[in-house]
């Protein structure tokens, strides 16, 4: 039996829920080519069965939080609502109840773990002074780790973080990117100053990084360091030998604590090289204070083409 449903977007502009020239609109409608959408000054009506109305709910409950929050809401914030939509609920241990989605906030922005997987890290980061966060690419697993070092400095649990990364080069050559370098090494920490920027402004990510509150350095800058009172995030652990994985884990002084994460399935390192977070993934399970965290396809927050792209490479490996 059809159901019908109206949903109000009060004080918003229709433009910014339904996109220019209607596009979000348009594209909803495609994901859901049984169910009636239209859409009226700020209101749009929905007839069809429950089951879809239920996750369009679930779809434009999440564009107003972005609406209000941000005041626009961007094609890749759609498509990773569409994709969460779609995707089934996971097999594995669900993440405890009592852990809220927001993990850090500020006076504009809210990020939240909008994943079971992320919900995972965010359990284990509490319970856990080191987490290995290991899955594949487009799952969220610097930015999720950023929020939860940068949740931990608001809350005065650390005075600093410090974000590092293995320079390797994929594919590209390291000596023919310009300039000295600290600019060379740039591009390879870029990603993790895109994270901090959406959490911190401008001005306060400035004043933090010359304080050197927060420090982003290539991981071989952490030799020969103890870090107090730190919360550290080793980015791409992948392309991290056995060496510096250990050299990193033991970089941590009292009341510290780290975040590793890393794709299995994306190590740049060349080939007589071990992969430190191989490494470290079979021989550091079942010590206590070590938590591991396993995401994987469903969590998933990138364009929903991501998901099938992953997909396709997993069945290609497997018959090869």
């Amino acid at each position: 039996m059809l159901k019908e449903k109206s949903i109000e977007f009060e004080s918003i502009e229709p433009v910014v829920v339904f996109g220019p020239h209607d596009a979000w609109l348009k594209k909803i409608r495609q994901e859901f080519p049984e169910t009636q959408i239209t859409a009226r000054g700020n209101t749009v009506s929905i007839k069809g069965e429950e089951s879809e109305i239920k996750l369009l709910e679930q779809i434009f409950s999440e564009m107003r939080f972005l609406a209000d929050q941000h005041g626009e809401i961007q094609e890749n914030d759609l498509n990773a609502l569409l994709n969460l939509a779609f995707t089934p609920p996971p097999s594995r241990e669900p993440a405890p109840a009592a852990d809220s989605n927001a993990i850090v906030a500020t006076k504009d922005y809210v990020v939240k773990a909008k994943t079971n997987g992320q919900r995972k890290m965010v359990s284990e980061a509490k319970r856990n002074d080191i987490v290995f966060a290991i899955g594949p690419a487009g799952t969220g697993k610097t930015y999720t780790a950023v929020a939860i070092a940068v949740a931990a400095w608001k809350a005065k649990k650390v005075k600093r973080i410090v974000l590092a990364r293995p320079a390797v080069e994929a594919g590209e050559s390291l000596g023919f990117l310009p300039g000295d370098l600290a600019q060379k090494i740039d591009p390879y920490l870029r990603p993790l100053y895109d994270a901090l920027q959406d959490m911190l402004t401008a001005e306060k990510l400035k004043a933090l990084t010359e304080q050197r509150i927060i420090e982003i350095v290539p991981l071989a800058y952490m030799r020969g360091r103890t870090l107090n009172n730190s919360f550290i995030i080793l980015d791409e652990a992948q392309n991290a030998s056995n060496k510096q994985m250990k050299m990193c884990l033991t970089r941590l002084g009292i009341n510290s604590r780290a975040i590793i994460t890393g794709d299995v399935t994306q190590v740049d390192l060349p080939r007589e090289i071990e992969s430190g977070l191989l490494n470290a993934r079979n021989i550091l399970q079942g010590i206590s204070g070590i938590g591991f965290v396993f995401l994987d396809k469903t969590d998933v927050v990138r364009h929903r083409l991501v998901r099938d792209i992953i997909s396709a490479y997993e069945k290609d490996e497997k018959e090869q």
